[in-house]
């Protein structure tokens, strides 16, 4: 794993790093591929929607943050230890959804993460105690998770997935 980042261009370009990366892996299959079961239960579709989903929470915590809020993080009804069963929701939430929605959906959540990271100053981003939300963590954190480390470990399961399918 690569070390966190420590200031917000070197987040940014390990988002980019990552992102490029994982959009290549993705522009390389065709559509049967992209929703043959490979993960699991879950299709490289799956993967990419459970990708959009914790970018879209991401966001809504620091949203929720903004104007005063305490979200519950991750989600209403879960707790951190629950993360199985809060991906199996989301799984079930986008399932039905068309590859082409989820596709189009991959493209406006990143670049609206990416636009709300580039506004941030940089304290803001890596001082901890900013919000409520956050506790002792930065935010910085919450934003690495949600995208370059969640890239990059999305890139993997596709790529095994991939493979393992060609034989």
């Amino acid at each position: 794993t690569m070390p966190r980042p420590t200031n917000k261009t070197m987040l940014l370009a390990e988002i980019k790093k990552e992102r490029e990366a994982l959009e290549k892996l993705i522009d390389g299959l065709d559509s049967e591929t992209l929703v043959e079961v490979i993960v699991g239960d879950w299709s490289a579709k799956d993967v990419l929607a459970h990708l959009v989903a914790w970018e879209q929470m991401c966001i809504g915590w620091y949203r929720a943050g903004l104007r005063g809020e305490n979200p519950p993080v991750p989600a209403a009804g879960y707790t951190w230890r629950q993360l199985p069963e809060l991906n199996q929701h989301i799984y079930e939430q986008y399932r039905e959804r068309s590859l082409e929605d989820i596709l189009k959906q991959f493209r406006e959540s990143h670049q609206e993460i990416l636009s709300v990271i580039r506004e941030l100053p940089e304290e803001t981003l890596f001082t901890p105690k900013q919000y409520p939300w956050t506790r002792d963590n930065l935010l910085a954190s919450y934003f690495t998770s949600a995208t370059s480390s969640h890239y990059r470990w999305a890139r993997g399961e596709i790529r095994k997935g991939v493979k393992a399918l060609v034989g």
